[in-house]
């Protein structure tokens, strides 16, 4: 059987993710979740946003009734415009109304902590 190489997507959050972020690469895999801001079924790219921060997000491949004012959560790969804009061209996208956004952020910096705390007592033991 033939292995996938598919990579899961980091987990980003948008109110972080901005050029200097280290996840802001040409192709890179990412996991993002945010409310729908506008959608165009012309050309089928949704505008998703947590607080401030907003990410465009082609959904072309995806069959997914989206409405405005929900939550969505989209894994894909990044690309890069020349105007130095991300777009996320979306492979999996979930509808995720009634997740507590702010309790998923508080997951994911517990999830860092204990990554970071993992590799630096791995460090240690070498």
């Amino acid at each position: 059987m033939a292995s996938a190489d598919i990579p899961s997507g980091a987990l980003v959050i948008l109110q972080e993710f901005n050029s200097s972020s280290p996840h802001f690469k040409q192709g890179a895999s990412l996991r993002v979740t945010g409310k729908l801001q506008k959608y165009s079924v012309e050309t089928a790219i949704a505008i998703i946003a947590d607080g401030s921060a907003t990410l465009a997000v082609d959904t072309q491949h995806l069959r997914l009734d989206l409405h405005v004012g929900s939550l969505y959560q989209f894994i894909g790969e990044l690309w890069i415009q020349p105007s130095n804009e991300g777009i996320l061209k979306a492979r999996v996208g979930r509808n995720v109304d009634g997740m507590d956004l702010n309790l998923y952020h508080e997951s994911l910096k517990l999830l860092r902590q204990f990554q970071s705390d993992q590799t630096s007592h791995l460090a240690q033991l070498q």
